[in-house]
């Protein structure tokens, strides 16, 4: 009988316990954020629009690096046999099957051969600097979000000292630190804010220039890769 009462007891504390208990509120993380970016007044606003703007840029000229980086390792290979026997009609073909800055300045190379050497060269370079320019579009407002998004920052930083003064100096002898805490807010969540947006942007650029830059490698390599079958073209039509 003596474990059944205790096995009774103690299911009642149990339900007792349940039901003193006092209930667990769900944390409201999205409500607290959402509290702290408006303390940080207006400027905060301008810093959500170029972090959006920069998360965009560097996605969308990750996709289109990485679209452009898209080579066949055997593409100059194939022109090469191609041009050897002939066949400049299968290699133009083979081109436009690659929609890469490489495939076109080759295409651009191969609808001028027959002309001298510097002609050839002068046009597979004028169109490798349109590709150059098109892959670094956007690129610079990039750089100038890195570069002004903590310069907002501190911006909203001393407007927020400048509030917490003002108030300070209204209360005149009764000062609380309550009147200093919205300035405050201000000052520390927009350098925050600003040095965040900053470092993305910052790293973001970096990151996609050196993308473009070993893109550019590429895109010399084969350009000089092209020249050369050109110069033997031309040696074997002397012989």
């Amino acid at each position: 009988m003596l474990f059944p009462l205790l096995q009774t007891d103690l299911a009642d504390t149990l339900e007792q316990a349940v039901e003193t208990a006092v209930p667990v509120q769900p944390t409201q993380m999205s409500e607290s954020l959402w509290s702290l970016f408006n303390m940080g007044g207006p400027l905060m606003w301008v810093l959500l629009a170029l972090s959006i703007l920069a998360i965009y840029l560097i996605g969308r000229k990750w996709w289109t690096i990485k679209n452009a980086s898209k080579i066949d390792p055997h593409f100059m290979q194939d022109i090469r046999d191609y041009l050897t026997d002939g066949k400049t009609k299968s290699a133009i073909t083979l081109c436009r099957k690659y929609d890469n800055p490489v495939a076109r300045m080759i295409e651009t190379g191969i609808n001028r051969m027959g002309r001298p050497l510097a002609d050839i060269q002068s046009a597979i370079e004028n169109i490798g600097n349109v590709e150059v320019a098109r892959l670094e579009k956007g690129l610079p407002i990039l750089a100038m979000i890195s570069g002004g998004a903590p310069m907002i920052g501190f911006l909203g930083t001393v407007l927020g000292m400048v509030k917490a003064f003002f108030n300070m100096s209204k209360a005149g002898n009764n000062i609380d630190i309550t009147l200093l805490s919205d300035g405050i807010y201000t000052a520390m969540l927009t350098t925050v804010g600003g040095l965040v947006v900053g470092i993305i942007a910052y790293f973001g650029y970096n990151w996609l220039t050196s993308q473009v830059g070993d893109l550019v490698y590429k895109m010399e390599s084969s350009t000089m890769e092209f020249l050369d079958i050109v110069i033997n073209e031309e040696s074997a039509e002397e012989k």
